[in-house]
């Protein structure tokens, strides 16, 4: 058994007033910025775009990310993509 990396199986989005986000499930955040933050979790990529986005809480082990900002969109990436793939790549998919 493989004590340091902890296995989720759910995903779960809240989403409070457009304001405030909590993502459960998450394995890994790719990138962020204000406008665009990019995670992976046990379901897939997930990107959000908005404005002033923060990520106010970030725990890895039990795969919480809590982001506030005007959240203006969530979009599903597939399972597959994955940060094995170049910068390039991702961008022309």
């Amino acid at each position: 058994m493989n004590d340091n990396k902890v296995e989720f199986k759910n995903q779960n989005i809240y989403l409070e007033d457009r304001k405030k986000l909590s993502i459960t499930g998450v394995e890994q955040v790719e990138s962020f910025n204000d406008n665009t933050i990019v995670l992976f979790t046990v379901r897939g990529g997930v990107t959000i775009k908005g404005e002033e986005l923060n990520i106010s809480k970030l725990n890895l082990d039990d795969g919480n990310v809590k982001i506030d900002g005007e959240i203006n969109g969530i979009v599903y990436n597939n399972k597959t993509s994955s940060s094995k793939g170049n910068i390039l790549g991702k961008m022309f998919k």
